[in-house]
């Protein structure tokens, strides 16, 4: 019999966009235009109603280092809601089965929870900080900060680069939208947001995509169920039966779909994981978050954000993969009769196809927005990091270290405008080199990883000393590129864009670059060790206001007047009674996020993947009905924990004094570290 389902098949017909260009343009255009505008109203009403400032700096860059949980939560989930995330875990589904999206989802979840351990021992150690670099710098000089700028930089390059061609080849392939005018587009309404209303702008937005992102993807988790042609969780176990018996499987446990015996999938979920450790140690943007919340919110915020994200890739990855490889070889299906090209499936188009075979033009134009949301929405993350290494680590170190607040505002903006077009004009020459979402969500590590574990050490480690935080790192890369492009030499037969692609290459370079700095760092510590006092830290200026006195001065004053003597002294007494306390607390906080930092990565690494994997076992049709019915329940409890808590938790509170103000009440200007929104 034929198998018109091959992957080498010869016909390739060209699927047609089910939606306009117009539906195209308005998404990307005209609703991040409003998003814009929006953002713009609510950051003059905070001004009014709040006192939010964003011309201050420490609101603009740290929203005053007050955010609380709830909304920390919702932001860390948004910050890896990236459009490859949702649109990896399903190609990742369709290529290795039941396992692709888990391992992605293992590859997210214990690094953002690891981070935890990282900003609160950042908040302890130096309070004041906006960016990791400038714990850099204080500890080891010039030479390591720029190291470190430029490993940092590549990093944010290179992630906004991987979600800008995966959102624009979508929005092309569903709208028929050029593929260079949706990226350069998509940022516009990302730079004006984030221009006008800085981190806190970046919070919001967050809120709201992330919200928009969930309720679709639980839409999809029910919709597929809905179809006559799955009817049940039971009937998709049976079309991926019936799928594995068309195309066979290699390298998992009886060519099975329904198995984590997958050796493509484990060597993915090694890489994945590595990538995904390098992209939050080294992205700015997290401990730029991590600086905004309050010192109570940042450890159950990354943690709960962490262990509710991994329903997102796995069950929505899952569900939609799962969908395509079931329904492909049906009429409805968008590439019928032949099964989807390799380039296809890279460019992440498994749900799209999957969404347009469910729910028609409905299905598509939710993909499209659900992508425009997620790639805005971490894009804007990627352009306000970039934008305060831009203003605190290069302009006011060095070209004007006494800089005021409307100096650092406007070299802040300055970062947003270049580093949006820089990031689209980048993405641009990769998809004219040929390179597309999948080339780069494999190599990614390569570059991302060599800072990772010398950045840690530089947070958490006395001894490490000044040679070895500048050269581990520069050898890391060296290392991880070597092994890279001579594995891809040696298995490929040619060093090209295809053969630096391939899993195998990138799983060797990728774990070369992240644990050959250790070795590096050690060896050169040993020589001449470090014995750093932490206390070095407090000791250089690093705010621009003092934001504790300003917010308690508002909690003794009924008005706006200047704060009486006596109100000042005691506003000394209460920090200097609460200093002693606090270092008690973030003490606690670190062992309670070490604790989890282990725990997690225990759960979604080891204990529940590892046993499955040498256990050989295919799924039985219970198993896979109770395995796809939990991470639906977890991804409806990832919606409510992402949407409502924020508001619970605080969110109201702020609401009601917004209300309070545009009536023109008098009200107090109460920013508290408990009553922050």
């Amino acid at each position: 019999m034929t198998d018109l389902h091959s992957r080498a098949a010869v016909s390739t017909g060209t699927v047609q966009p089910p939606l306009s260009q117009t539906v195209g343009y308005i998404v990307v255009v005209l609703i991040g235009l409003i998003i814009a505008l929006v953002m713009m109203v609510v950051t003059k009403v905070l001004k009014k109603t709040t006192g939010e400032d964003n011309k201050r700096t420490e609101m603009f860059m740290t929203a005053n280092r007050t955010v609380r949980t709830g909304l920390t939560a919702s932001a860390v989930i948004s910050s890896w809601l990236w459009s490859t995330s949702l649109l990896g875990s399903s190609f990742t589904g369709y290529d290795y089965g039941v396992s692709g999206p888990f391992w992605f989802a293992a590859g997210c979840s214990p690094m953002i929870v690891f981070f935890a351990l990282l900003g609160i021992s950042c908040k302890r150690k130096i309070p004041e900080a906006h960016t990791s670099l400038e714990v850099v710098r204080i500890r080891y000089g010039r030479i390591a900060h720029l190291v470190f700028m430029i490993l940092c930089l590549v990093n944010n390059i290179f992630a906004s680069a991987n979600m800008l061609l995966g959102a624009s080849a979508v929005i092309s392939a569903m709208s028929g939208m050029h593929i260079i005018a949706s990226t350069f587009l998509l940022p516009v309404g990302v730079t004006v947001y984030t221009f006008v209303g800085g981190i806190k702008a970046t919070f919001l937005t967050d809120y709201f995509h992330t919200t928009i992102i969930l309720i679709i993807a639980c839409y999809f988790s029910v919709k597929a169920f809905e179809s006559d042609q799955i009817g049940s969780v039971g009937g998709l176990y049976d079309l991926l039966q019936a799928a594995a018996k068309r195309n066979h499987v290699d390298g998992n446990q009886a060519g099975s779909y329904l198995t984590m015996t997958s050796k493509n999938g484990i060597l993915f979920g090694i890489l994945h994981t590595c990538s995904n450790f390098g992209l939050v140690i080294m992205d700015t943007s997290y401990f730029i978050k991590a600086f905004s919340a309050s010192p109570k919110a940042v450890v159950p915020g990354y943690t709960i954000g962490g262990i509710m994200y991994f329903a997102i890739p796995w069950g929505l990855g899952t569900v939609m993969s799962s969908v395509a490889l079931g329904l492909e070889n049906q009429p409805n299906f968008p590439t019928f009769p032949r099964r989807m090209t390799s380039s296809e499936v890279s460019s992440g188009l498994v749900l799209p196809y999957a969404a347009i075979t469910i729910a028609g033009k409905g299905g598509a134009a939710a993909v499209l927005l659900m992508i425009f949301m997620a790639v805005t929405s971490t894009l804007s993350a990627q352009v306000i990091a970039v934008s305060s290494i831009l203003s605190f680590d290069v302009y006011r170190q060095y070209f004007k270290k006494n800089a005021s607040d409307r100096d650092i505002i406007r070299a802040s903006h300055l970062g947003v405008i270049f580093f949006a077009a820089f990031a689209a004009g980048f993405s641009t020459m990769l998809h004219y080199v040929g390179v597309d979402l999948g080339w780069t969500l494999y190599m990614l590590g390569v570059v991302t990883c060599p800072g990772i574990f010398p950045m840690i050490f530089t947070v958490l480690w006395r001894r490490q000393s000044k040679a070895a935080a500048i050269l581990s790192p520069i050898l890391g890369l060296a290392t991880g590129l070597a092994v890279w492009l001579a594995t891809a030499q040696q298995f490929g037969g040619g060093v090209s864009v295809a053969t630096t692609g391939e899993v195998l290459p990138c799983v060797y370079g990728t774990v070369a670059s992240c644990f050959s700095p250790i070795l590096y760092s050690v060896l050169i510590t040993v020589v001449k060790p470090q014995d750093y006092d932490w206390a070095e830290f407090k000791k250089e200026k690093l705010a621009l206001d003092k934001v504790d006195s300003h917010l308690v001065v508002h909690e003794h004053q009924e008005d706006h007047s200047a704060p009486t003597v006596s109100g000042l002294a005691s506003i000394d007494d209460h920090e200097g009674q609460r200093s002693s306390t606090n270092a008690n607390e973030l003490k606690r906080w670190g062992r309670i996020a070490a604790f989890w930092s282990a725990a997690t990565f225990l759960g979604h690494w080891v204990l529940w993947p590892l046993p499955m994997y040498g256990s050989h076992y295919v799924f039985e049709r219970k198993f896979y009905i109770a395995w796809v019915v939990i991470a639906i329940i977890w991804l409806w409890a990832t919606l409510f924990v992402a949407t409502l808590y924020p508001i619970l938790d605080g969110g109201y509170q702020q609401i009601l004094q917004v209300w309070r103000g545009l009536r023109g009440s008098k009200t107090v200007n109460v920013r508290k570290e408990s009553g922050s929104f």
